[in-house]
């Protein structure tokens, strides 16, 4: 695929809250780069208003949260309203971890991109949020 943006895709990579799980993390942001993608891993325990300055700082086009927890109906909510805050809504915003269908409808409704259950292939990952990208961030 060309990259239409003439430039690196960059993601974000964050695992929030209290969960140290961090393999899967770091298996994804490797697959990203290893893409081509300029990736930034924001390390273990991050809060919801960490992980948006940091997109903010270094000018992401999206951003991906590993979450184990349990804490997703917390935690993307609160990402995407601070991303509204700082007007930030051309970022996208994604995941994956442990997530039930019904709980991905209702992320899905507060604009939370595609999430990933365990068991999807890198592969996948890497062609959406290329492909989310190309259409969404022209510049």
């Amino acid at each position: 695929m060309d990259n239409k943006l003439n430039r690196p895709v960059r993601v974000l990579v964050a695992k929030v809250g209290l969960d140290g799980h961090d393999r899967g993390a770091k298996v994804i942001a490797t697959s990203l780069r290893d893409a081509g993608m300029e990736v930034i891993y924001t390390g273990l325990r991050q809060t919801p208003e960490m992980v948006v300055n940091a997109a903010l700082q270094e000018d992401v086009d999206a951003i991906g949260v590993s979450i184990l927890s349990g804490a997703h109906m917390t935690v993307f909510p609160k990402i995407m309203a601070l991303l509204k805050e700082k007007d930030l809504t051309d970022v996208l915003v994604t995941g994956g971890g442990i997530i039930p269908e019904t709980d991905q409808q209702e992320l899905t409704k507060l604009g939370v991109g595609k999430l990933f259950n365990p068991g999807t292939t890198t592969s996948e990952i890497v062609a959406y949020i290329n492909n989310w990208a190309f259409e969404n961030r022209n510049f």
